[in-house]
Formats: structure tokens, sequence, C-alpha cells
């Protein structure tokens, strides 16, 4: 019976919770050094001087590389939403914390109170912060992006020609990734090969931009990350310590290892901007849209040069004959944003479908009912077919399974002792792909199988994806499949990143392992050890058989004196242009709001998803989980504080900085549909990584206007934004 579609535990489980499995900074290779990042205490200006004489007498300090005495780095090529600039190679200081210098020394204690005695000097200049962007230095980077109906010369035109309208501004601020795993980096050289252990989401990111920061051939870069403790899009690109470390290593002759402080992640290692987005909603008297737009506006760091593009989820949202998005960008003295959990769809998201809210209430409509009346059948501003849709069916069975024509249509109609209670719901919907993967697959004499390409495990399952597609195709238990994933040297798979490893990696391992299937049955017939040389064979259950002889592959290679075959398979990118492909969902949930404190809480929960196969369906319940859980988050808890003055993150650390733990969290009911996507793969999945978080914001402040009558468009929802309705 195929394990796919099944609830499998996870390969790496064992591994994980004993505490074997090894991250980046648990690698010490003999003669190991320890660096640490100095890192500026001004949010703008210019470094002038640097005083090391006390921190490179300190000691068992090795080396202080400043940007007076810096360790040479050729500008980086490659855009990876990461810094501009490789760090130390300029005196310009861009945000509070940037890397100014780094210090190695014989351990990392040493290391770390040596960079406190390092003094900089600098011309100092006022940072541009929120404010100040917002008045001065506030850039359009993109031509409104505008679809119009025939006959209809402006989209003010078709806006003003609405029987209803709505207007309303929604904000969100700097927002971070939070992972456990902290950044880390051990870089060792062998000659002029270099080794790295490096925290990635992607290995085959890391060997790309050694290679032009280096200055050294790809194919002299070995890197190991076989497991990430959290990525979010935080461990996309390769931060300074990356750099840093493997050039203070060729310098010094010795390995080099460098981790990053919890703060020093805050300020070095990328964060979501924030946003703001104006949504302008035209519809006739029954509710049909008749114009949509979106003016999205996102921070944008000074040091690096990616940005949200968080109005573009309205144009694939909602059917309506007219859409306009616009971007425009903040450049600040921030570190570097990033790409965070669904970029743009979290945050866009939570912006549409609080509008939608508000407009169904304008017209007197139920919130699910407006959904339904503006369903998109084919891509909204493209007019493409959709490869397989079945969002209405997640609306359907969502609601009544959640109860949700028991609603009261009134806010603030229900109260549960000292509790407000209301219920909202919300839109989820992310993209899908298939990009061009490879893996191998080896069959090995003792009846196991091992399965392997560059892919990355963040924690989300793909080491047992791999196992359930090899063991699917090889006919035999997963506990019998090994995957090994996080080395350069294996077969190009897909980088953890857009929901798409699965989907894409997945048809790789299946060509594979079909093609590993095709070389054992090549051995059984043509290896002249065999007892099916020359005979015709079927190869079923792990095992070959022709007439009463049955062999398992482990014994015939065993007989044949040959300790493994193996094979390597392609799957080739996804080339359709005439359909567009995305995951879909439905989120509900229940809030309540204390009478008293204002104290909102989630306590109830149920999503229904609308993804293609699901593979694993344990794990892929528990990254649903996983990005409701923080997108409860960045609905209630989540804000990153810029001090105006400084430009500091001034909560940049797991205590000031407000996640999500258990006591926030209700039980969260998710729910698969079973409608397998044939035209993204013959496996049929599409992606689910982010898909959980899009939604769930607007969800919540849906469900807090319900049960208030408070509508709260600036996140996070705090009780101070509710006490005045209490």
């Amino acid at each position: 019976m195929t394990p796919i579609g099944k609830s499998v535990d996870r390969v790496d489980g064992r591994l994980k919770v004993t505490g074997a499995a090894p991250y980046a900074a648990d690698n010490n290779p003999p003669g190991l050094a320890y660096g640490y990042l100095v890192t500026s205490t001004v949010g703008r200006g210019v470094v002038t001087g640097m005083d090391t004489a006390a921190a490179a007498a300190s000691p068992g300090v090795l080396a202080v590389y400043t940007p007076f005495n810096p360790l040479k780095l050729f500008a980086y090529g490659q855009e990876q939403n990461d810094e501009r600039i490789p760090p130390l190679q300029d005196k310009e200081v861009r945000y509070f914390g940037q890397p100014i210098g780094f210090v190695v020394a014989e351990s990392f204690e040493q290391a770390r109170d040596a960079a406190t005695l390092v003094r900089a000097t600098y011309e100092q200049q006022p940072p541009v912060t929120a404010a100040l962007a917002a008045t001065h230095v506030e850039q359009t980077d993109e031509q409104p992006d505008t679809v119009l109906a025939d006959g209809v010369s402006s989209f003010a035109q078709a806006f003003n020609a609405g029987d209803v309208t709505f207007t309303a501004t929604y904000s969100t601020p700097v927002q971070h990734h939070c992972a456990m795993e902290p950044h880390a980096t051990v870089a060792a050289w062998n000659g002029d090969h270099l080794t790295v252990y490096t925290v990635t989401q992607g290995v085959v990111l890391v060997v790309r931009r050694l290679s032009e920061t280096l200055g050294i051939d790809a194919a002299k870069i070995h890197v190991f990350s076989p497991h990430v403790g959290g990525g979010f899009g935080g461990k996309w690109g390769n931060w300074a310590q990356v750099p840093l470390a493997c050039a203070a290593a060729k310098a010094l002759g010795r390995p080099v290892k460098a981790v990053l402080s919890r703060e020093q992640v805050f300020a070095v290692a990328g964060h979501r901007p924030m946003t703001k987005q104006t949504i302008s909603l035209a519809c006739t008297a029954d509710g049909t849209l008749t114009a949509i737009s979106n003016d999205g506006v996102s921070g944008k760091s000074l040091a690096g040069n990616w940005s949200e593009s968080v109005a573009n989820w309205t144009l694939t949202t909602y059917a309506s004959p007219n859409i306009r998005t616009s971007k425009t960008t903040m450049p600040m003295n921030l570190g570097a944003a990033t790409v965070m959990r669904a970029p743009g769809e979290a945050n866009g998201s939570f912006a549409l479908e609080s509008a939608m809210d508000e407009l169904a209430g304008q017209l007197g409509m139920d919130p699910i009912a407006l959904r339904l009346k503006n369903y998109a059948t084919v891509v909204p501003n493209t007019g493409k077919a959709w490869s397989s849709k079945h969002l209405d069916e997640c609306y359907r069975r969502g609601a009544e399974e959640f109860g949700w024509n028991a609603r009261p249509a009134k806010p603030r109609a229900t109260v549960e002792g000292d509790w407000l209670v209301g219920t909202g719901m919300g839109t989820a919907t992310y993209g899908a792909s298939r990009g061009q993967a490879s893996t191998k697959v080896r069959l090995h004499a003792d009846g196991t199988a091992t399965v392997s390409g560059t892919a990355a495990d963040l924690g989300t399952g793909q080491y047992t994806v791999f196992a359930i597609l090899a063991a699917d195709v090889l006919g035999i238990p997963v506990t019998r499949v090994r995957p090994e994933l996080g080395d350069s040297a294996s077969p190009t798979a897909a980088n953890a990143g857009g929901s798409n490893s699965t989907c894409t990696n997945g048809p790789a391992v299946q060509v594979a392992a079909q093609a590993a299937r095709a070389e054992i049955v090549k051995l059984a017939t043509t290896n002249e050890k065999s007892p099916f040389y020359g005979k015709e064979v079927v190869y079923r259950d792990g095992s070959i058989s022709s007439g009463g002889l049955t062999m398992s592959f482990g014994t015939l290679l065993t007989t044949c004196d040959v300790g493994s075959v193996e094979a390597v398979g392609t799957s080739p990118k996804l080339t359709d242009p005439d359909h567009a492909f995305r995951s879909f969902g439905a989120h509900f949930c229940e809030v309540r709001v204390h009478r008293w404190t204002g104290e909102p809480r989630v306590t109830r929960w149920l999503t229904y998803v609308d993804a293609g196969t699901i593979v694993n369906v344990k794990a892929a319940r528990s990254q649903i989980q996983g990005a409701v859980v923080m997108g409860i988050g960045q609905a209630l808890l989540e804000a990153t504080e810029v001090d105006q003055a400084t430009a500091r993150f001034a909560n940049g650390n797991l205590g000031s900085y407000l996640v999500p733990v258990h006591a926030d969290i209700p039980p969260i009911d998710v729910r698969f549909l079973d409608h397998p996507d044939p035209l993204i793969s013959g496996l049929g999945a599409r992606g689910i990584g982010e898909l959980g978080i899009v939604g769930v914001a607007g969800a919540i402040a849906n469900a807090v206007y319900h049960a208030t009558g408070v509508r709260v468009r600036e996140l996070p929802i705090t009780l101070e934004k509710l006490l005045d309705a209490v």
C-alpha cells in the first residue's frame, strides 16, 4: 500500500528529540577559532576611526578586522534578498547594529569579550526612520498595474460608478522571523578547497554567493547544512557571518566558527518591513465587485534591495473587471529587509480580507456570501484558467463544520461571562510552481535505499517526503529509506523557499527511484552471477521475480557481489503558459475579548485546505498549524519597535519581542480536500508551507470586530486598541 497521503512519523524525529541531529554550530573541526561581530552603535553615518589596540592585546585574540583592516571580499553579484555590500568593505553605516568589525580568538568568550573593547568613532547623521521616510524620501518603484474593462478609461471612472464604495488604510509593523536556531557558520580550508557548515535554506545559495565574494571556483566549495532550526525566509540570504568566517579562516590558516547573538540576529539577519495599504472597493448594490484598488507601501532598507509587494495579492484573489495596484517604497536606515513567511501575501491578505468584511458589513451581507459572489473562476488580472481550484468547497465545508450559520450578523451580540465573543474568517491563497530538480536514489545490499539532493529541511518535513516518495516507487517500507539532504555535492534539488520544495523535489525523487528500479532490473538480467541472467523479470515490492523465483534487491546485490546501484533523476521545470497555479484555503476562528481589560484571545480555529495531493498528512497538518500560530502572533503580538531617534530595534531579543506561546494558542483543526492537481505534476502536490499564514490576521481582525464592534486596521491588535470598546 502506498504511504502517500498517510500520516507518517518524521524519519528525522528521533535525531531531533535525542539531540543527535547536527546543526551548523555543532561542528568543531580541529584547531577551531571563534569569530564575533563588532556592530555599529549609530544608525547612520561614517566610521571615522576604530581603536582596536585593547582588543588585539586581549587574551587569546588572533586578529581584529575592520574597514581599516578588512578581509578582502568581492562585490555581491547575485541578489539573495540580503545586504547589497559585503561586510567591512566600506566605512558607511547604514543601520544600527551593522557589522563594522570581526574579532577572532581562541574561544568564543575571548572573542566576545575582546569585541567589547573595540572603540569606534563616527561622523554621525540623523537616521532615516519611518516618520522621516514617510514625509521626505518616499519613492515609487513601480508604475500602477491596472486592468480595466472595455469602455472604461480610468480606474477612477470605474470606482466612482459603483453603487457602493469603500476605502480604508491598513498597516503592519516591522516583524522578525525568530527561528530558534541562531545564524551560524563554521569554515575550514584544505589548501584552496573550502568546507562550510552553515545555516541556510539552500546549500546551492551559499556556494554561489561564496564563489563570487571569495573569488574562487564553485567546484572548490563544499557546503553542509543537514538540519536547520527554523528559517521562515530569514535563512535564505547569506548574512555577514558567512563570508567573514570563510575569509578569516583563509587568512588565519585555521577553521573559524561565527555564531550571531540573538540581538545580532535581529539587527543583521533580516526582517519583514513595515507596510501600509490603502484599499478601495466598489460594487453594485447586490455586492458584485466592479473595482478593486490597492496602493501598497513597503519599508525598504538602505542596506538592501528587497521590499514587500503587498498589493499584488489583490490582483489574483477576487473577481472584478477593474483592478489597480501600485507599489511605493520607503528607504530607511534599518538592516536589510528580507523575505518572511508568505512575503507580500501575509500582509496583503490582512488588508484585503479586512476590507472585504468591512464592505460586507456596509452591504448587510454575510462575509462568505460576499466572497462567493465574487469568486474568481479565472485569474482576475490575466484571465488564465486555474490548474485546479476548490476554494468554494473550502468555504462551504469549513462554514458547515465551524457552525458559521449560527453566527449572529450583528457585532457585539454574544457575551459569555466576562468575554465578548466573535467569529471571523479569511481567505488563504498562495502561488504554486514546479522548478527543475535532480535527486539520486541508491539501492544497497542490506536492502535499504538512500535518496539524496541539495534540498533543505527547516523542520518542514522534507526528509520524510523524500523517504515516502522513494519508498512508494521502490515498494519498500519508509523505514528502509534514508534521505540525505543539505550537501552541496548531491544532485541539485530545490532550495526551501516559496512553498516550492515538495512540488519541485517530489517529482524528481519519483523519477530517480524509477531510474534506480531500472538499474536493478538491468543488473538482474545482465550480471552473470545473477539467477535472473538473460531472463525476463518483473520488479515489484522491492524484489525481482521471474518464473517461480523471487529475490529482494538486497539479496540480488549480495549474490552479484555488487555493493549498490544508483541513478540520478531530473524533473524539468513546469512550463504551462495557459494555466495559473495556486493553493487555496479558508480560515474560521473564534475570538474572545475580555469585557474589562480588552485582552483578545483566540479560542477556536478551523482551516480547510485545497493544495492538491498531500504527501504526508501528519506533517502537512503540522505545517498549516505552525503557520496559523505565526499568523496569530502577527495579528495579536508581534511588532519590532524601532527607536525613531537612533533607528535601533528596541526590543530586538526574545525577552521583549512577543511571539505566541502554548497558552496563546487554541486547538487548531486542519482539514484537507483530496483533489490532486494533475497539471502541476504527476504527483499532483502543490505547496503549503506559506499558505497557512495567509488570511490569518484578517480572520482574527474580523472576529475582533464581530466581538467588539471595533475595527482595528493597524497590527498587532493589542488590548489598548480595544479598551474604549469594553
